[in-house]
């Protein structure tokens, strides 16, 4: 009955993830302009359906490669395809992974893989050619973020040297918050978003669809570090639930409180991205926070999106959505946090300190050390080398031979027209005769 239940909770998860796509699109066609949704719905859509294909053909195997213990693995391949593991009678090992099938573990982890590329496209938005940005999906999600994804995850070397992330502030979050950032760099600024030098507003078409894709997020986040937690476990399930939603509203209160202060205004968007803020944030470490901690995590993460959203626009960089104040800054802060206030959630009799599975991760005489903030600063350093080389290399190759940016004419008039030949809201007036 206990693995039963807990390949259920996993497969529920694995449709919250799933439903968080939807809210990546609603909050991304929400904050960019009515001439552009066709756009971002068609990258929304592709993202998604080719990145489940690539996670099955190459992705999974590349990411679990299986390295042995102690084993400080770069770089492994298992296979291409997916091959479940079978009982000696022929029925499937229910016992996989302490509790839930492979099949289940193969879509709960594709549905992580495809959030990468969303986050860039974001950051690209309105002004991305279609077709480079669909061969920059492939090769990243297909490659890169696996590849990545296995030095922690994997058992790799990130593993071996203590590196922590729950959830994925850095495997996921900064994955695609670093290529994002090298995207808009290569990209350049939207036609007047900048004028004497001094960020102009450009406002999205629809905030009440944002709205909803915010908090279709929050939801699909209870999958995503709820599931996390690889089991049904009651205890554990609901810490990480309880510190998710508690960072997650400090980002946001935070984030508006802080805004007002330097704008003067209450700024919806503002407070939006706060949440998000909070619960990237938070998800490196859901699993070995007091709720206390969770609180202060996710509203410094509300502090940071208020400053980063600025600092970006002040060294002119474009992104329409604040993908890389949400997804890379508190990505990088979520990370890091762990190192500073984790391992505080959890411990057994002894007093020492237990992860999501029950594993004693640190001693308290450990926890107290100041050290185990450096395998987090390593993590995030080694994450950054290998996000900010390959994008680069992948973009600027593409910018250089066909061209990243469509023509001032296409932007102008909208990428809807031009790239797809098609309207999101056709005027629907009736012929008179």
């Amino acid at each position: 009955m206990e693995l039963m239940t807990n390949n259920v909770w996993m497969m529920i998860c694995t449709a919250l993830v799933f439903f968080m796509h939807l809210g990546f699109a609603l909050l991304e066609i929400g904050l960019t302009r009515q001439k552009n949704t066709i756009n971002i719905l068609f990258k929304n859509i592709f993202i998604i359906t080719v990145g489940l294909l690539l996670y099955c053909l190459v992705g999974f195997n590349l990411m679990y490669p299986g390295f042995e213990a102690g084993d400080m693995g770069v770089l492994g391949f298992a296979g291409f395809g997916l091959d479940a593991p079978l009982t000696a009678a022929g029925g499937l090992d229910l016992t996989y992974n302490g509790g839930y099938t492979y099949w289940t573990d193969f879509l709960f982890q594709g549905m992580f893989a495809a959030t990468a590329a969303t986050i860039v496209s974001g950051a690209v938005a309105e002004r991305m050619k279609i077709g480079p940005f669909m061969l920059f999906t492939v090769i990243y999600v297909g490659l890169i973020y696996p590849i990545a994804g296995s030095w922690k995850w994997g058992g790799g070397f990130l593993d071996g040297l203590g590196f922590y992330d729950f959830a994925g502030s850095t495997l996921v979050h900064s994955v695609g918050g670093w290529a994002a950032l090298v995207a808009v760099c290569l990209l350049g600024a939207r036609i007047g978003k900048y004028k004497d030098g001094k960020p102009q507003a450009i406002p999205g078409h629809n905030i009440p669809l944002a709205t909803a894709g915010v908090l279709i997020l929050w939801l699909g986040w209870f999958g995503f570090n709820g599931g996390s937690v690889l089991s049904a476990d009651p205890e554990l399930t609901s810490l990480v639930l309880v510190t998710t939603c508690l960072a997650a509203a400090a980002g946001g209160v935070v984030s508006a409180i802080a805004s007002t202060v330097m704008y003067k205004n209450l700024d919806l968007t503002m407070f939006l991205n706060g949440i998000l803020g909070g619960l990237v944030g938070i998800t490196a470490g859901a699993d070995v926070m007091s709720p206390t901690s969770a609180i202060v995590i996710g509203a410094i993460a509300g502090v940071l999106i208020v400053f980063a959203v600025a600092f970006i626009d002040k060294l002119k960089l474009d992104d329409p959505v604040g993908a890389i104040a949400v997804h890379l800054v508190c990505g990088i802060w979520g990370t890091l946090a762990v190192g500073i206030f984790g391992f505080s959630a959890v411990t057994d009799d002894a007093g020492a300190f237990l992860n999501a599975n029950g594993d004693v991760v640190a001693t308290v005489s450990e926890a107290a050390n100041s050290l185990s903030f450096l395998p987090q600063l390593y993590g995030v350093l080694a994450y950054a080398a290998i996000c900010i080389v390959s994008s680069f290399l992948i973009i600027f190759t593409m910018k250089k031979v066909v061209g990243i940016r469509v023509s001032e004419k296409e932007e102008l008039e909208g990428l809807d027209a031009h790239e797809h030949g098609m309207d999101a809201y056709p005027d629907f007036r009736l012929n008179e005769h």
